[in-house]
C-alpha cells in the first residue's frame, strides 16, 4: 500500500472542525494510511474532553491516530500541576486571565493525564513532526522566520522535512542546499563550524479548529515527496 499521511494541527477543542477533517480524510485517495496530530487539540473552543474522547475511538481506526503534545497541553499541564512550571505565564499573556479559569474548567483531570502520556513529537522517515519546533511547543516556525533560525532548526532535527504547526498556517518552504559557518567563542580562542545542510523543507500544516468554519490540514506522500494542502468547509 501507498504511504499516504494525513497530518493536521491545532483542533482546539473545536469537535465540529474535527469530525468535518475525518469525514474529508475517509475520501480521499489513495486511502490514508497514517494519521498524524501535531498538538493542541485542545483549546478553549469548548469541547476539550468530547475531542480527545473522539481522537481515541476505535471506529477512526486503520487510521490510529498518532499524537504529540502542542503550545495548550504544555499550558494545561502547567495548570494542573503535571507540567515543567505551576505557572501560566505565557498563557495569560496571549489569552488573558479569564482563559485559566476557562481552560480549568473545559477538561478532566482523566484527560488531562492521558495528553501528559503523549510524545513531543515523531521522527518518521526522513521527516520530523512536531508542534513548534526541535527546541519547544511554543516556538513558531513561518517562512519569514530568521534563516538563521531556520537552518538552526532544520540542523537540530536531523530530517529532510520538518512538519509544524504552531502557526495554524498553511506553508512549504524550501531551504536550498548550501555549506553553513558558524564561529565559536572559547577560552582559547575562536572555533569556526561548517555544517553542510542538504535541500531541506519546512512545512506548516494549517489549523483545524482555529478559523471559524474553515479548517486546514496537509496530505502527504512519503514515497514522492507529494504535498497537498487540504481546506474543509465546517
Amino acid at each position: 500500500m501507498i504511504a499516504h499521511w494525513a497530518i493536521l494541527s491545532g483542533i482546539e477543542g473545536n469537535l465540529r472542525a474535527l469530525e468535518a477533517v475525518l469525514r474529508d480524510l475517509q475520501r480521499q485517495r489513495p486511502p490514508i494510511t497514517t494519521l498524524y496530530v501535531l498538538g493542541d487539540i485542545i483549546g478553549l473552543k469548548g469541547q476539550n474532553d468530547a475531542v480527545v474522547q473522539r481522537l481515541q475511538m476505535p471506529d477512526l481506526e486503520p487510521l490510529e491516530p498518532q499524537i504529540c503534545i502542542g503550545w495548550w497541553e504544555e499550558q494545561c499541564f502547567n495548570l494542573f500541576g503535571v507540567g515543567m512550571s505551576g505557572e501560566v505565564p505565557e498563557l495569560i499573556a496571549q489569552q488573558g486571565e479569564a482563559a485559566v479559569g476557562q481552560l480549568w474548567e473545559s477538561i478532566s483531570r482523566s484527560s488531562v493525564q492521558w495528553l501528559r502520556s503523549l510524545p513531543f513529537g515523531f521522527h518518521e522517515l526522513d521527516c520530523l513532526l512536531v508542534h513548534g519546533s526541535p527546541v519547544s511547543a511554543s516556538e513558531v516556525l513561518t517562512p519569514a522566520t530568521s534563516p538563521v533560525v531556520l537552518c538552526d532548526r532544520l540542523i537540530r532535527a536531523d530530517a529532510n522535512q520538518l512538519f509544524c504547526g504552531r502557526s495554524g498556517e498553511l506553508f512549504d518552504c524550501w531551504i536550498r542546499a548550501e555549506a553553513l559557518t558558524s564561529e565559536v567563542k572559547t577560552l582559547d580562542g575562536r572555533e569556526e563550524q561548517t555544517f553542510d545542510l542538504s535541500q531541506r523543507r519546512l512545512i506548516g500544516v494549517g489549523s483545524v479548529g482555529r478559523q471559524p468554519s474553515m479548517a486546514s490540514y496537509v496530505l502527504y506522500q512519503p514515497g514522492n515527496n507529494q504535498l497537498k494542502q487540504c481546506f474543509v468547509r465546517y
